[in-house]
């Protein structure tokens, strides 16, 4: 094959697989690089993966408890009770941001994978509040029926409608509210007579909660029905494994994980759960990183699990201290850009030179090819012109 055939050929592989954005983390579980775990001794624990130890610890007071990494893992996002607040930490150095007050002692933190915008409550008042992960200014405020205790966001907008957000799930009293995030308006009501709590939304159609009553239930999203899942236990937060669709829950009651197999809408429901792993010890909250290769377990009495997922199985306990109460995983922050002006400043930097990047290299095959065109026309100028000279009688060539 030609040269400028295969410049081509590579330039426009890379063209379409070519970064133009920022790398996105999972919030509730993403790249296995680091794991933070919130209710430690001293703030904000920091375990890096490979190591399987801790590297760092980030201050937080108040006594920290739901936390969450902006959708680049560059910031964290902690919710603090005890000073009635939400503070936004640099990953990376664990330096504020800014802080904002919330009513209620909130505990509860939702992202919207989105718009990158956070969603906070607590139980102490009966509403959610919209922030801003720029400069932590409250933008909008979603009144509820009571008391929240749990929050999750279901990513369902089109990007062929600018009419409708998506869908921020709230468990009050005794029913799942359902909000648009982008008008701000009360969607549907799904009565939950256990009374709702912690709230996953895994992709696809279907919405997971555990209730004050120990039960957990699933929700058809387009039906709104309910589905009853287990009971008889002690449910924590929970975490879905990305690649095969699991939620896994943890049972302070029974000292195990429940892992669930995915409930599909018009299906009908597995035997649930369809397995369990014993920890031996309370477990406080789960993360499964989005590969699907390693989960981490907060435990009660200072510990964090680390288990095979696909051995299913604890390999390593990692003592952290304190009480852990919430854990997440994500990659390593990004090394530049502590700030949201940096970061945007950083990102569009990153996006010019991407662009130049992929313009040069449709660029350069073009004028490759042009190259080859004249060296091919002229080594066929040469070549016809020898055969007319071999043509030309001997006279004519001594001419």
């Amino acid at each position: 094959m030609p040269v400028f055939l295969v410049a081509l050929t590579l330039a426009f592989l890379v063209a379409l697989n070519s970064p133009l954005t920022t790398p996105v983390a999972h919030a509730d579980g993403g790249a296995p690089n680091l794991a933070y775990v919130s209710g430690t001794a001293k703030g904000v624990s920091v375990i890096d993966v490979g190591q399987q130890k801790i590297t760092t610890t980030l201050p937080a007071t108040g006594d920290p408890h739901t936390i969450l990494l902006s959708l680049d893992a560059r910031f964290l996002y902690v919710t603090e009770p005890q000073a009635n607040r939400l503070a936004i930490l640099a990953a990376r150095t664990g330096e504020t941001i800014c802080t904002t007050s919330i009513p209620g002692q909130p505990s509860l933190l939702a992202v919207d994978k989105g718009t990158g915008k956070l969603y906070v409550a607590g139980n102490g008042a009966s509403e959610v509040s919209a922030i801003d992960p720029t400069n932590c200014a409250i933008t909008h405020t979603f009144k509820t029926k009571g008391p929240v205790y749990g929050l999750a966001v279901a990513v369902v907008a089109s990007s062929l409608s600018k009419d409708t957000g998506n869908q921020l799930w709230v468990a009050t009293t005794n029913e799942l509210t359902v909000f648009d995030t982008l008008k701000g308006t009360t969607i549907n009501n799904v009565a939950v007579a256990d009374g709702p709590q912690y709230v996953s939304i895994p992709p696809g159609a279907t919405v997971y909660a555990t209730t004050r009553k120990g039960t957990v239930i699933a929700v058809d999203l387009n039906r709104l029905k309910v589905i009853p899942l287990i009971q008889g236990g002690q449910y924590g937060p929970m975490d879905y494994d990305e690649t095969t669709g699991e939620v896994y829950v943890p049972d302070e009651q029974h000292n195990r994980l429940d892992v669930l197999a995915p409930v599909n809408a018009g299906s009908t429901p597995p035997h649930q759960p369809s397995r369990t792993i014993d920890l031996g010890v309370q477990p406080r909250s789960v993360a499964i990183t989005n590969d699907g290769q390693l989960g981490f377990v907060a435990l009660a009495g200072g510990n964090v699990a680390m288990i095979d997922v696909p051995a299913r199985q604890v390999i390593n306990t990692i003592y952290v201290g304190g009480n852990p109460y919430f854990i997440i995983t994500g990659m390593y922050p990004p090394v530049v850009g502590t700030t949201p002006q940096q970061a945007n400043i950083w990102g569009t930097v990153a996006n010019i030179a991407a662009y130049i990047f992929v313009i040069a290299l449709l660029v350069v095959p073009v004028v490759l090819f042009r190259r080859y065109s004249r060296n091919r026309r002229s080594l066929q100028e040469e070549v016809q012109t020898e055969e007319e000279e071999e043509e030309l009688p001997v006279k004519e060539r001594d001419k």
